[in-house]
């Protein structure tokens, strides 16, 4: 019995092995010729593919189809500033940070580091056998939601209110990320949340938004369009919420329409995790999973993060999708896949294959971390030149919650290193060894101190200076999940500080007689200073910096660099300026549409030195729509400090009837200036963008007079009253 058994089971293995062998024969491997153009590849190797392979393929969760030689693969991974939950990586400031630098230059290198990162871990973890969540290349970001109101907690992860701003650091980033070879992708990056997805944070599966076409082509549309148009980004996600009454991913208008037809957008699209089943669960727009899979795959989203796409057999058989369809989504996967060299025969040809553990957390990213928190970081008050401090000051006195915090230093999605450095750290570095440093926390994070009795304000009376750092960390603003802090899904109610940080600023107040007090703060966004801002003798808004955060900090406090970031978003005094956070309209939001004067204004920051503009020439003063503006201004540093300038161009119409805006920011320039030097700016602005949104949402020329204003800050008499330079104007008349 025994024998026969063996007998029977030997003749089915050899009918299988046979099988396997006719079928590896049968298979049409010229997908793996690089030289191959992408779509045919696709092509051949989807034609092979069963109707359950090809479904397989489509959940961010992708099967392995063996006799085909396709691995399995896992397409969620997080890059937002550093290659996050992926193990050791450098991690650089989060994104409301690098929009603070407006340097699209340095943010294409910071992003370059990171794919450069991403690229070598890859290489490793495949070798390893790992294929899990996080270690792949296909990157879900950047985010550029408009970051329309500073309740937002996940604000942190845009660059800040402005589209232009948005489009501009968006566009090197993603550039950065794919890296510049002709025929591979470094990393493929996505684009996230399209379109509208900025708040509350805890009815983002459910809530409907509504807003004019002109609110959608000139806000929530151009930082998208942007990085498909100029940087082809490889992705985009659609967001949970529902649009016009549609859910995101069901949005043929948005999907099909605006990014496949209007941008001839050619990558892929996923759905954010959940967001299909959530059609037919909470928004209750689909009768059903299956329904709502059905209508995301033909409003164009290729991949589905989740498992609801595994119910598309089922609608192929009640006619609901075609096989055809189906073929052409995941067509378009494997486009993806193969622009980042997976199935290239040839590993060589992937000029990106040889990156290794030596790219990981190197000196030379951990100095541009360095150096893009140098740049991020925002000067806000600096009464009578209190700053810089000298390194040789006797007695100074570092305070608060997050001065010796790592959490502060990270924001969200965030990767590991063995490399941060807190405030306290980098001060301790930075000052001379006879230095009488002093360190008391003083304050628990988000809560009142347990014990009573607390020494740490009266150190403040016994010091040559006080630094005190406050501020919120990912644990209390964020995405809802993660924000454990947070009583409120991640978002906030109000723009205060923590009730308990407040109490210990002021009595740090009163203890500290006539020494200085510097206030550091660390978010993700605006915070209200009402109460404490004239009380403080300088302040640093530091975002969350990143690892190396402590010795960035120190460089500004210490003088060796001068502060350059400049706000990219307004800071409102107060909740009460602020439309209701539900609405999506922009009137009364971002400094383009706000009456109300703020606390300190967009584009506003700070150096050590003082601006001087001077000189403002135009090409002309009437132009046609088929001419360019060429704007130049003269800019000076008539200071003591060598510093880093951002020249910015506003434009403000004569006539703001038809909704249109109050002014907006149209170009700007980081300029580095010697002390004593003077440079002349030029600006070179297309007529296409000289343009305005009607209420139509058509881009038309508008006749009429403009203003050309040419400043380091958003123009505005505040902006000058807080220590801007006098900015430049002219009068251009479009004809």
């Amino acid at each position: 019995m025994k024998n026969r058994s063996l007998h029977v089971f030997l003749v089915l293995l050899s009918l299988l092995l046979i099988n396997v062998t006719v079928s590896a024969q049968d298979v049409n491997f010229s997908f793996l010729d690089a030289s191959l153009p992408i779509e045919e590849r696709a092509e051949i190797l989807v034609s092979q593919m069963t109707i359950e392979e090809k479904i397989s393929q489509m959940t961010h969760v992708s099967a392995a189809i063996p006799r085909l030689n396709v691995p399995d693969y896992n397409w969620w991974s997080e890059a937002l500033h550093g290659v996050a939950r992926n193990g050791k990586a450098t991690i650089f400031p989060q994104a409301i940070g690098l929009g603070a630098t407006f340097d699209p230059e340095l943010v294409e290198r910071v992003a370059s580091a990171i794919s450069t990162e991403a690229r070598a871990k890859y290489t490793i973890a495949q070798q390893m056998g790992n294929h899990s969540k996080f270690a792949g290349l296909t990157f879900w970001s950047p985010t550029v939601n408009v970051f329309r109101d500073p309740r937002y907690g996940r604000g942190q992860e845009c660059y800040g209110e402005d589209p232009f701003l948005m489009s501009r650091i968006g566009v090197a980033f993603v550039k950065g990320l794919q890296g510049n070879s002709p025929n591979h992708l470094k990393v493929a990056a996505c684009a996230k949340h399209f379109v509208m997805h900025s708040g509350p944070e805890h009815g983002k599966l459910e809530f409907n938004v509504e807003v004019s076409k002109q609110d959608l082509y000139e806000t929530y549309f151009p930082a998208f369009k942007a990085l498909v148009t100029e940087a082809k980004v490889e992705g985009i996600m659609t967001a949970y919420n529902m649009v016009f009454g549609k859910p995101s991913c069901t949005s043929e208008f948005l999907v099909k329409e605006t990014l496949r037809e209007d941008w001839k957008f050619d990558g892929y699209v996923t759905s954010d995790c959940g967001a299909i089943s959530g059609a037919a669960g909470k928004q209750g727009y689909a009768k059903s999973v299956l329904e709502a899979s059905a209508l995301a795959l033909k409003a164009g989203v290729n991949l589905n993060c989740g498992g609801s796409y595994n119910n598309l057999k089922k609608a192929l058989q009640q006619g609901l999708v075609t096989e055809d369809l189906i073929t052409e989504r995941v067509e378009q996967l494997f486009k993806t896949r193969f622009r980042l060299g997976m199935f290239d025969a040839d590993p060589a040809d992937n000029p990106y294959s040889k990156l290794g553990s030596e790219h990981i957390h190197s000196k030379e990213h951990i100095a541009l971390a360095r150096e893009t928190a140098q740049k991020s970081i925002v000067l806000l008050k600096n009464r009578n030149n209190v700053l810089p401090l000298s390194p040789e000051i006797k007695v100074p006195y570092v305070t608060g919650p997050f001065a010796n915090s790592n959490d502060m230093l990270m924001g969200s999605y965030y990767g590991v290193s063995t490399g941060l450095v807190t405030i306290l750290e980098g001060i301790t570095d930075a000052v001379s060894l006879g230095t009488s440093l002093n360190y008391r926390s003083g304050a628990l994070p988000f809560q009142d101190n347990i014990n009573p009795k607390n020494w740490a304000p009266n150190v403040a009376a016994e010091s040559d200076v006080t630094i005190c750092v406050v501020g919120t960390t990912a644990d209390m603003e964020g995405e809802g999940v993660d924000a454990i802090a947070s009583a409120h899904g991640g978002d906030k109610v109000d723009l205060k500080l923590p009730q308990n940080q407040i109490n210990y600023i002021h009595q740090i107040i009163e203890k500290k007689k006539d020494s200085p007090l510097i206030l550091v703060i660390a978010s993700g966004g605006p915070v209200s200073l009402e109460g404490i801002e004239e009380h403080c003798d300088a302040i640093l808004q530091i975002w969350y910096p990143g690892e190396q955060g402590g010795n960035a900090v120190a460089d500004v406090l210490f003088g060796k660099i001068s502060p350059s970031g400049h706000l990219p978003i307004t800071f409102p005094k107060n909740v009460d300026q602020l439309p209701p956070y539900e609405a999506y309209s922009m009137k009364g939001r971002t400094y383009k549409y706000m009456t109300k004067e703020p606390l300190f204004p967009f584009g506003f920051g700070l150096t050590y030195s003082t601006t001087k503009l001077s000189n403002i020439q135009l090409n002309t003063t009437k132009l046609k729509p088929n001419m360019s503006l060429e704007v130049k201004v003269d800019v000076n540093n008539i200071g003591k400090f060598d510093i880093d300038e951002v020249m910015q161009l506003y434009i403000c119409p004569q006539d703001t009837t038809g909704g249109i805006p109050l002014k907006s920011i149209k170009a700007f320039n980081r300029v580095s200036l010697k002390k004593g030097e003077k440079k002349t700016m030029n600006f070179l602005i297309d007529s296409e963008n000289l343009k305005i949104i009607n209420q139509k949402g058509e881009k038309v020329w508008r006749k009429g007079d403009y203003k050309i204003i040419v400043g380091n800050a958003s123009p505005g008499e505040l902006s000058v009253k807080l220590g801007a330079a006098v900015p430049q104007e002219a009068i251009l008349h479009l004809q």
